[in-house]
């Protein structure tokens, strides 16, 4: 089973190959040309592996929530492999990827995608389960959940993915400053590509046959457009 995953979600463009039982990973700091790259980097990859591209068994993405433009390109990318291959198509969402690099993490884990105006795509973590809904929130709402979520009040709460330094940023800003003096943390390198993990969950997914074709990424909120018309 030949596995290609792509994650242009964050700043980082990631790609992660699985061929005959050998991982392969590339990252680009593509500075927002995701869109010319990610096919060309599907073919290096390839050659890394020394597959042809038309051997891929298997095309897998991120679902969202993230950066409209981000998650299109990704999707589009993974979605035409797989309509030009005949192969399945599987899409999983972007915060659960970006929690499994954490998934024996002994507290809360918090992925955090940058929304703009003030509010982030995040959702809560324990032990790789995912504890609550998919939320675009403002730091004082998280402030507020992670109240609620923590199992006891000294528990560690680790931020990963883009958007954590800025989220760490305004939650010390916040009206509940004062919960978190040593237990919040940030994840090392929170903004990597995680194709890497996206891959895993591919290629231990028994059960998910296929995303649907036709289907499209999870956004959470609507376009600036439609909010505007």
């Amino acid at each position: 089973m030949n596995i290609l995953a792509l994650d242009s979600s964050q700043e980082i463009l990631s790609l992660a190959l699985l061929a005959e039982d050998k991982s392969y990973s590339l990252e680009i700091d593509a500075h927002g040309r995701h869109s010319e790259l990610i096919m060309e980097a599907a073919d290096i990859i390839c050659r890394l592996a020394g597959i042809k591209p038309e051997e891929i068994n298997m095309a897998a993405c991120m679902k969202g929530p993230g950066s409209f433009t981000g998650l299109r390109i990704a999707y589009s990318s993974a979605k035409g492999l797989a309509m030009a291959l005949g192969i399945p198509l599987r899409a999983y969402p972007t915060l659960d990827c970006i929690a499994l690099s954490l998934a024996s993490y002994p507290g809360l884990v918090i992925p955090a995608l940058d929304a703009k105006q003030g509010r982030f795509f995040c959702a809560f973590y324990r032990n790789n389960k995912l504890l609550s809904d998919y939320f675009d929130l403002g730091a004082d709402s998280i402030s507020e959940l992670i109240i609620k979520e923590r199992s006891k009040e000294e528990e560690n709460i680790i931020l990963t993915g883009s958007g954590a330094e800025l989220l760490l940023t305004k939650l010390f800003d916040s009206r509940n400053n004062s919960l978190y003096p040593q237990s919040l943390f940030v994840d090392f390198l929170p903004g990597r590509g995680r194709a890497r993990e996206l891959l895993k969950m591919a290629k231990n997914d028994t059960i998910n046959k296929g995303t649907d074709i036709n289907s499209g990424p999870m956004y959470i909120r609507k376009s600036d457009a439609e909010i505007n018309r």
